[in-house]
């Protein structure tokens, strides 16, 4: 089997939230656990971070990785979607699967996961689970995909389970309130293992503890111990400088991701490593996390997040697509200096546009396009809805066209933002 060929089998065997949306989701564990059995229980094999939340698990996922590689640990990487190339969801040190783990990987257990019917994430996550036990990592930070208590992912008995935040996402999956997500999200909690809620909410932080009393877990809220109260721009990083909330003691660190809203995953992964090192093997000394955290995009391969994909004019990419991320991303553009704003947004026809909409600013010309992808809602349809907003500006067929108009409009003291959709990002970066 080459590669190319085993991406046909993945997309003709396997239905995908990324192809498809909400009707690829398929909640429960028999299958992953079923199939894992029959492998021998990989994800048993290797110590393992599980991350779940609304927004933040993918940077959280992200800097751990790069922290526990900078402190000289083989570390795996597990998350989800991907831009190109389907191996960039599994990863150790930063390297993704080969094209030949792949392969091999499919053509030792095809009959087996079409017996179980795996779903597109069941397959990758077993796959990563076999990929990370194969090669002996000392540790594998694991996000979630969706939820967390009928994920995939959620047979692991990790060393530490995290939980960056609660917000109104997937609510037709997972409940259409705070309570009823976090109920989702905190069935990742095992009996016995710490869990780091990385943002305190009246709503949810009922939920977490009565869930880490039942389970006799130790919980930690990370904006209890930490806060950021400095952020400042450089050239390729920002520095955050986050307070000691005991002992009032300040430190400064410098991270790649320059994101506003990285001051909150910051926060909820300095806590992480505190926890790591006083109740699991890892010995994670404050060089290591200065290091992994300074390069922790560069090691790990995340792009999207407030990325800056271009310079005058400044061009900007962000992935943000719900309304709770969207809206914080939305508040960093207000800030950003600049003459005049354009705008290149496209969608996934399953999002709950009206509330994204109005969050967009109406000074702004915009550029309204769609992804190459099935699930992308076409540009006309998105330039109609907008309208209703009173946000106007013209369709274009593709990103890069869209862009390429834009740029020709805008003088070096403009930005252009582009975002809306991870797979609108994808066909730029």
């Amino acid at each position: 089997m080459t590669y190319p060929e085993a991406l046909r089998y993945i997309d003709d065997r396997f239905v995908s939230f990324q192809t498809v949306g909400r009707t690829a989701y398929r909640g429960g564990l028999e299958a992953i656990a079923s199939m894992c059995r029959r492998m021998g229980n990989p994800q048993n094999r290797f110590p393992s971070i599980h991350i779940a939340g609304t927004n933040g698990k993918g940077s959280v996922a992200h800097m751990l990785a790069a922290v526990l590689q900078a402190a000289g640990y083989r570390t795996g990487l597990y998350t989800s979607p991907h831009l190109h190339d389907f191996r960039e969801r599994i990863r150790i040190d930063g390297t993704p699967i080969p094209e030949e783990g792949v392969c091999d990987f499919l053509e030792r257990h095809a009959e087996a996961m079409e017996a179980e019917q795996l779903s597109y994430f069941e397959m990758t996550t077993a796959m990563a689970f076999d990929w990370f036990a194969r090669n002996r990592v000392d540790a594998a930070v694991i996000e979630t995909g969706l939820g967390g208590r009928l994920d995939a992912t959620n047979i692991i008995v990790p060393q530490l389970s995290i939980i960056t935040n609660i917000g109104l996402d997937h609510c037709d999956l997972l409940g259409d309130t705070i309570a009823l997500i976090a109920g989702e999200k905190a069935g990742i909690i095992k009996p016995s293992v710490p869990v780091l809620i990385g943002e305190t909410h009246p709503e949810s932080r009922p939920v977490f503890t009565a869930r880490a009393a039942e389970t006799a877990s130790p919980i930690v809220f990370a904006d209890t111990r930490y806060r950021c109260t400095a952020k400042e721009d450089r050239d390729d990083c920002a520095r955050y400088t986050l307070r000691d909330l005991a002992d009032g003691t300040e430190t400064s660190y410098d991270l790649d991701l320059t994101g506003d809203y990285q001051q909150k995953n910051l926060v909820t992964v300095r806590t992480a490593v505190e926890l790591l090192r006083s109740g699991s093997p890892f010995a994670i000394d404050g060089e290591a996390l200065r290091t992994g955290l300074r390069h922790a995009a560069a090691t790990t391969g995340l792009r999207g997040r407030w990325q800056v994909i271009g310079h005058d004019p400044l061009v900007v990419a962000d992935g943000g697509h719900n309304p709770a991320g969207f809206a914080e991303t939305m508040r960093q553009l207000a800030a950003s200096p600049r003459d005049r704003l354009y705008m290149v947004v496209g969608f996934a026809a399953d999002k709950d546009l009206d509330h994204l909409l109005a969050l967009m600013p109406h000074d702004a010309r915009y550029f309204f396009t769609q992804a190459d992808s099935p699930r992308a809602l076409p540009a006309e349809r998105l330039a109609e809805l907008a309208a209703r907003h009173r946000l106007t500006g013209e369709t274009a067929p593709s990103a890069r066209i869209a862009l390429d108009r834009a740029r020709a409009l805008a003088t070096p003291r403009d930005m252009i933002f582009v975002g809306g959709s991870f797979y609108l990002i994808a066909d730029l970066v």
